[in-house]
C-alpha cells in the first residue's frame, strides 16, 4: 500500500533543514524517520571541515548514541575519562561523574569526519541532503507573512532556485543568515565568545584527559611572564596530532580588540617544548570562530521557521559546548514539527509549533542564566584568579563545579550536588 504524500501543490517537501552541521543533520534525521519529507540543504560538500568541536563531554556523546550512531573506540572514537584542569600553579584531574542520563566517557572526534558522518546518518534515515546549495534568504507568503520556503543558490554556477515547504528549520549556524533575512536579530545583552583553534604534532597525542587552561601565561620572554585574556584547552587526537585552542568571552575587555591568533601563539610559545606546540609542528591554519551564547538570538519560533542549535544562540555559556546543545534543541525541534505535521494547518497546528521555544526554555532556560552570570564574572580577570586559587584545592568544590559547567547532573535521581543544580537553574528566570 502506497501511502499518498502530504506535500500540497507547489511544495518541495514537508519540511526543510539549513544547513547540514550537527543540527541540522540530527534534526533531519529525526524527521525523516519520522515518515517526514525532509530537504536538508547544505552550501558545502562532504567531508568539509569546521573549527572547533572536536571534544564531545559526556553531555554530547548522550545526543550521538540517542540518535544510534556507533561510539565505541572499534567505530572510530576516542574515549576520555574526564577534564584536566590547570591554573594557579595547580592540576587537578576530574572524571567525568557517574550518572544514569549520561554515559561516563567523553569523545574525540574531527568535525571533518564527525560532520560527515551525522549527514550520512540523515541521508540513511530518509532525508534528501543537497550539498553545494547555498540559502540565501526566506520566502515569505505576502499575504499571511508565513514562511514558507527559502532562496539558493545552487551548483557550480551558483544558479537561483526556491525551494518550498510549510515548515523550515535554520541550522545555519552563527551567521543565521536566514534568521537576519526576516528580521531576526541577535541581543547584545547575552554573552558571545571567539574561539581561535589549531592542530600540531604533539607527543601528548593520546591523553585521557581533555585539559582546560584556566590561564594563559606569556612565557615566551625569561623572567617576564605575562597573563592573557582567556581561557585555553589541549586535546589529543589519537592521530599523531593535538588539538589546541582559546576562547575569549564577550565580558572580557580585550574582546574584539585582540588579535587571537597572535595570542594563540604568546600562549603556546610559553609551554614546554617537549610537548611541541611550536610553528614547526603545526598541521595546518589557525582557525577562528564566533560562539553565540545563552539564547542570544529569539524568539526561536515565528510563523513557519524555527532557530535551531548555533542558529538560535545555544552555546552553553559556562563552558563554549556547542555541539550537544545543537543536537538536544534539534531532537527537540523534529518533535515539535512531527506534531505539528500530523494536524491541519491552522491554529492547532501552530500551536504545536509554539511547543518549540517552550521546551526550550523548560530545558535550559534557567541553566543559561546562570551561565551568563558566571560568564560575566569570569570576564573579570581578578574574579576568575581569585576562583582559580582558592577553588581549585578543594577537589570535592571543583567535582560540583565541573557538573554545573559540563550541564552533568541528573535529573530524577541524582545525589545532593545534583538536586542543588537543578534547584539554581529552577529558581533562575529564564526570561
Amino acid at each position: 500500500m502506497t501511502v499518498p504524500s502530504r506535500r500540497r501543490a507547489g511544495e518541495d517537501a514537508e519540511v526543510i533543514v539549513v544547513g547540514a552541521g550537527p543540527a541540522g543533520s540530527t534534526a533531519a534525521t529525526y524527521l525523516a524517520r519520522a515518515g517526514l519529507d525532509v530537504l536538508l540543504l547544505e552550501k558545502g560538500s562532504f567531508p568539509r571541515e569546521k573549527v572547533c568541536g572536536d571534544g564531545l563531554t559526556p553531555r554530547g556523546v548522550k545526543q550521538v548514541i540517542d540518535l544510534g550512531v556507533d561510539t565505541r573506540a572499534e567505530a572510530g572514537w576516542l574515549h576520555n575519562r574526564g577534564l584536566r584542569v590547570v591554573g594557579g600553579g595547580l592540576t587537578l584531574e576530574l572524571d567525568w561523574p557517574e550518572l544514569s542520563g549520561f554515559p561516563p566517557y567523553g569523545a574525540v572526534r574531527t568535525r571533518l569526519d564527525f560532520d560527515d558522518l551525522l549527514a550520512n546518518t540523515a541521508r540513511r534515515g530518509g532525508a534528501r541532503l543537497l550539498e553545494g546549495t547555498a540559502v540565501t534568504g526566506a520566502v515569505t507568503d505576502e499575504r499571511t507573512g508565513r514562511i514558507v520556503g527559502v532562496t539558493a543558490r545552487t551548483g557550480p554556477a551558483r544558479e537561483p532556485v526556491t525551494y518550498r515547504a510549510p515548515v523550515v528549520l535554520a541550522c545555519d549556524g552563527v551567521s543565521a543568515r536566514l534568521a537576519l533575512s526576516v528580521g531576526i536579530a541577535k541581543r547584545d545583552d547575552r554573552p558571545m565568545g571567539v574561539a581561535v583553534r589549531r592542530y600540531y604534532t604533539s607527543p601528548r597525542t593520546s591523553d585521557d584527559y581533555l585539559e582546560s587552561h584556566l590561564e594563559l601565561w606569556d612565557r615566551s620572554r625569561p623572567g617576564q611572564p605575562v597573563l592573557m585574556p582567556g581561557y585555553g584547552w589541549i586535546f589529543g587526537m589519537g592521530d599523531g596530532t593535538v588539538n589546541v585552542g582559546l576562547g575569549i568571552l564577550s565580558s572580557s575587555k580585550a574582546f574584539g580588540s585582540t588579535d587571537y591568533r597572535a595570542l594563540l601563539r604568546s600562549w603556546l610559545d610559553g609551554t614546554p617544548e617537549e610537548w611541541g606546540l611550536r610553528e614547526d609542528n603545526a598541521a595546518g591554519r589557525i582557525a577562528g570562530a564566533a560562539l553565540p551564547m545563552g539564547f542570544n538570538r529569539v524568539p526561536h519560533y515565528r510563523d513557519g521557521l524555527l532557530l535551531v542549535g548555533d542558529a538560535g544562540g545555544m552555546v552553553n555559556p559556562f563552558n563554549g559546548e556547542g555541539i550537544a546543545y545543537a543536537m538536544e534543541s534539534a531532537k527537540l525541534a523534529a518533535e515539535c514539527v512531527v506534531q505539528a505535521l500530523a494536524r491541519r494547518s491552522g491554529p492547532s497546528r501552530e500551536h504545536a509549533l509554539h511547543g518549540y521555544p517552550v521546551r526550550l526554555r523548560q530545558a535550559l532556560g534557567g541553566y543559561y542564566r546562570l551561565g551568563a552570570v558566571f560568564s560575566r564574572l569570569i570576564g573579570h580577570p581578578t574574579i576568575m584568579r581569585t576562583a582559580t586559587r582558592y577553588g581549585l584545592p578543594r577537589a570535592a568544590l571543583m567535582r560540583l563545579v565541573l557538573k554545573l559547567l559540563a550541564g552533568l547532573y541528573d535529573q530524577r535521581d541524582g545525589d545532593l550536588t545534583d538536586r542543588a543544580i537543578m534547584l539554581a537553574t529552577r529558581l533562575t528566570p529564564t526570561a
